[in-house]
């Protein structure tokens, strides 16, 4: 009984070594050509094709901001005191507006001694015109001699000049008291003050610096090369180191260019707004872009331009998915856009979402619901959001 047990038992076995060769030769095995025709996808991406826009051609240059004109405001008499000064440095004044006075007493003096002279004068004149009546009457009749009235009409046209002479001194110390009043010039905005009550000033000395109209102007350095593009009416986008943002208008460009540095310079008109005068004064920095009009542009998405090691590459999707790297030379960027100036077609499919992380030969997957889902979020975050402020 034992021995017939154990004879099955080692049956068995033996049936279960030679079976198991057998099934493991019936497995079908795995292809290798197949598994290496299908590489796996790297990443997702999303794909685009350039597209033509139009974008403005602008030019940036830096400059200071200088007043349009300034006005120097200084003293017209001499030797005398100022007694009193009404104005200050950034205040508006306004053409024949007085700024300051000198003391008047000796004009005023010097003005009543010259009238007294011009009525003595006026007396004498009226004598003397009053004798060479009576000479050309007497000169019908012989009653005097030629001499005698040669001498009396010559005394009338002495008297006469003598009178205008005075009237002429008079004339001078009356505009001599106009001047002991300073006035402005034009209206503008004071910039400099160097008049100090109780001086005594020499004719000449500058008191006030006045910018005039309160007119400011933006001059910027442009290299020669590019003049022949702007032109008067150019607008300009200033930006003011303060962060002032404003716009402008060529005036005039320079006729002459720096020997040294090659730049010329270019003058635009800023607005005179009071805003403007608040925020922006003469003596800053500004950079500003001349906008020179629009030119057409081959142009990608931001995202499709990859820097690296210092150039810029796209990356191409071929039709079985693999990427091909391309070096490209950008230009304009405007928005979310990316001029290709180099080495690209209108007709190629570039990966967008995705891009930076790619390499030359890498297989993706393409899925542009991607970026559709992304711009269908961004244009109901608003509605959301304002639903959300109404609950």
């Amino acid at each position: 009984m034992k021995l017939s047990h154990s004879l099955s038992a080692a049956i068995a076995s033996v049936m279960c070594i030679a079976v198991t060769p057998s099934a493991v030769a019936q497995q079908p095995a795995a292809n290798p050509s197949t598994a290496a025709s299908a590489p796996k996808a790297s990443l997702t991406v999303t794909t685009a094709r350039p597209d033509r826009n139009n974008l403005p051609v602008r030019l940036a240059a830096n400059g200071n901001i200088a007043a349009w004109q300034e006005a120097s405001v200084g003293a017209e008499v001499n030797g005398l005191r100022l007694a009193e000064v009404r104005a200050s440095v950034g205040d508006i004044v306004q053409r024949g507006q007085v700024l300051a006075v000198f003391a008047s007493e000796s004009v005023a003096a010097d003005v009543a001694q010259a009238r007294a002279v011009v009525a003595e004068a006026q007396a004498q004149a009226a004598d003397a015109a009053a004798n060479a009546e009576r000479a050309r009457a007497f000169q019908a009749n012989g009653m005097m001699s030629q001499q005698q009235i040669s001498l009396l009409l010559t005394g009338e046209q002495t008297a006469q000049a003598r009178l205008e002479s005075a009237r002429a001194m008079m004339a001078v110390q009356q505009i001599r008291l106009k001047n002991t009043q300073v006035l402005a010039p034009d209206s503008g905005v004071i910039s400099v003050r160097t008049a100090t009550v109780g001086a005594v000033v020499g004719a000449g000395t500058e008191l006030f610096r006045l910018i005039r109209q309160s007119r400011l102007e933006w001059r910027g350095e442009v290299i020669a090369t590019e003049l022949a593009g702007i032109k008067p009416g150019t607008p300009v986008a200033l930006t003011v180191s303060s962060g002032t943002q404003l716009k402008g208008k060529v005036r005039m460009v320079a006729p002459t260019v720096d020997p040294v540095s090659r730049n010329a310079l270019v003058y635009v008109d800023l607005p005179t707004a009071p805003a403007t005068a608040s925020t922006v004064k003469a003596g800053m920095f500004a950079r500003g872009e001349f906008e020179l009009g629009a030119t057409d542009a081959l142009t990608v998405p931001q995202q499709a331009v990859v820097a690296r090691d210092g150039f810029n590459y796209v990356f191409k999707v071929a039709t079985d998915n693999r990427i091909r790297q391309q070096r490209v030379e950008v230009g304009r960027r405007i928005g979310e856009q990316v001029e290709i100036l180099q080495g690209l077609a209108s007709d190629t499919t570039v990966a967008v979402i995705g891009a930076g992380f790619l390499n030359d030969g890498d297989t993706v997957r393409v899925n542009n619901a991607i970026q559709a889902n992304s711009e269908q979020n961004k244009a109901t975050a608003p509605v959301k959001r304002a639903s959300a402020a109404t609950k």
